[in-house]
């Protein structure tokens, strides 16, 4: 009887646990659609609060970009994302540190001409002040 009734407050313990994560994943996913279509908006003062202060973005190519560098390419010229779509899109929080990788498929301009693209990434994001944060981000370009 004792050992089932631990059982059961460990149950009982873990499902709380488990709710939050399953909240800061769903959490997590939104912020990331919404700062895709943020890029499509060239909205740069929302594209301003997904990203932390200390931001850095590595490419396929291995170029790097600081926070200020990814907003402007992200708002500004020739180059534009118009359509995206996730897939394979996984979660792991560690408190209050995430990491999101999967599967972006996009679609727009670039250099002036139509242009798709499919690409694994990786996120990882701090939580401050009660939102979440990219401080870093890596993708590389796939094959169909």
């Amino acid at each position: 009887m004792k050992k089932c009734f631990l059982a059961l407050c460990g149950i009982a313990l873990c499902v709380p646990a488990y709710a939050r994560d399953v909240s800061a994943e769903q959490e997590l996913i939104t912020v990331e659609q919404q700062w895709k279509q943020a890029v499509i908006d060239r909205d740069r003062a929302a594209l301003d609060q997904f990203y932390a202060s200390e931001y850095i973005s590595t490419d396929s190519e291995g170029l790097v970009w600081n926070k200020r560098q990814d907003i402007e390419i992200d708002t500004a010229g020739a180059s534009r994302l118009t359509s995206f779509k996730f897939e394979d899109l996984r979660v792991q929080v560690y408190g209050d540190v995430a990491v999101v990788t999967g599967r972006l498929f996009t679609a727009g301009v670039m250099a002036g001409a139509p242009s798709q693209n499919l690409s694994r990434f990786t996120d990882v994001f701090v939580k401050r002040d009660g939102r979440w944060r990219c401080v870093a981000t890596h993708s590389t370009a796939v094959g169909e």
